[in-house]
């Protein structure tokens, strides 16, 4: 795919050299932000006949690390970009990964974060938001989201059936490129910023795009979610409804109980109930839509 301007140009306002990355490698474990992990609940999927492991992605300006999972031997599996949280593509991401690619996907989580620093290694909330999610051009991560699906393309997986997942952070991103990609077939959105502030990282939000919707989006919210509130969601319902057939071929579910980050099973805020519910509604979604 070519290459954004837009992305060319605010990558160009950023703090960093373009032709080296600060992350360059995945890690293991769990983003040190959430410890403890909630070791009771938190779920782990082994990699058993999977092909399961970090990878490399040609970007604009470098390579960017990513987290594949993909069954062993399979050919033309549907592709399911999984976009991570603030905490980039620590163990809960890939162990998303890992569910995906067991029921026949291949699911690739790109390292978003890379050019910007690594938010597994700080133990602050407030400082991943203010030296490296805040920081984060959203019209880069649309060109790293383009090479991804390339890269899957050139692999021999099947993005003909393409679909998007994200949380929180990644939530919000699953609604702008739904917005953006003709090819996509499905998003999923669970909990992402409907409304924010706009500036040169973060020019427009999901209520704006609405109307741009190119594939029908799922969002799957809490009732309690204290960052995201009802009114906004009402307002994102009104916005789809005045939007093409994508736009009013997406639906918003609440989840009335339910914090933020209810599927993150390995954080006090996980619901299992409501996080389970959330997983069967998305793969349904995903089958509705032909992925």
């Amino acid at each position: 795919m070519q290459t954004d301007p837009e992305f060319a140009s605010l990558v160009g306002q950023a703090s960093f050299d373009r032709r080296s990355f600060l992350v360059t490698a995945l890690g293991a474990g769990f983003a040190l932000a959430t410890q403890p992990v909630m070791a009771q609940t938190a779920i782990s999927t082994d990699a058993d006949g999977l092909l399961a492991g970090e990878v490399k992605v040609p970007v604009a300006d470098g390579e960017m690390a990513a987290y594949r999972a993909v069954p062993q031997g399979a050919t033309k599996a549907p592709v399911v970009l999984v976009v991570s949280e603030i905490f980039g593509v620590h163990e809960y991401i890939r162990d998303v990964c890992r569910r995906l690619a067991k029921l026949g996907y291949c699911a690739i989580a790109p390292e978003l974060f890379a050019r910007q620093g690594d938010p597994r290694t700080i133990t602050s909330i407030p400082e991943i938001l203010e030296k490296i999610t805040n920081r984060t051009p959203d019209a880069q991560v649309m060109g790293d989201l383009d090479a991804t699906v390339a890269w899957a393309a050139a692999r021999g997986a099947d993005t003909t059936r393409l679909a998007i997942t994200g949380f929180c952070w990644g939530g919000r991103i699953s609604w702008l490129y739904a917005a953006r990609n003709p090819q996509l077939k499905a998003a999923v959105a669970w909990y992402g910023r409907l409304v924010g502030v706009s500036n040169e990282f973060t020019p427009r939000h999901p209520t704006e795009l609405a109307g741009e919707l190119k594939a029908p989006v799922l969002g799957l919210y809490g009732g309690l979610d204290s960052g995201i509130p009802l009114e906004t969601i009402d307002g994102m319902e009104a916005a789809l409804k005045k939007g093409g057939t994508a736009a009013q071929a997406s639906v918003i579910h609440v989840y009335d109980n339910a914090p933020h980050a209810f599927h993150a099973d390995y954080r006090p805020s996980y619901r299992k109930e409501d996080a389970e519910d959330g997983w069967q509604r998305m793969l349904a979604w995903f089958r509705k839509n032909g992925v």
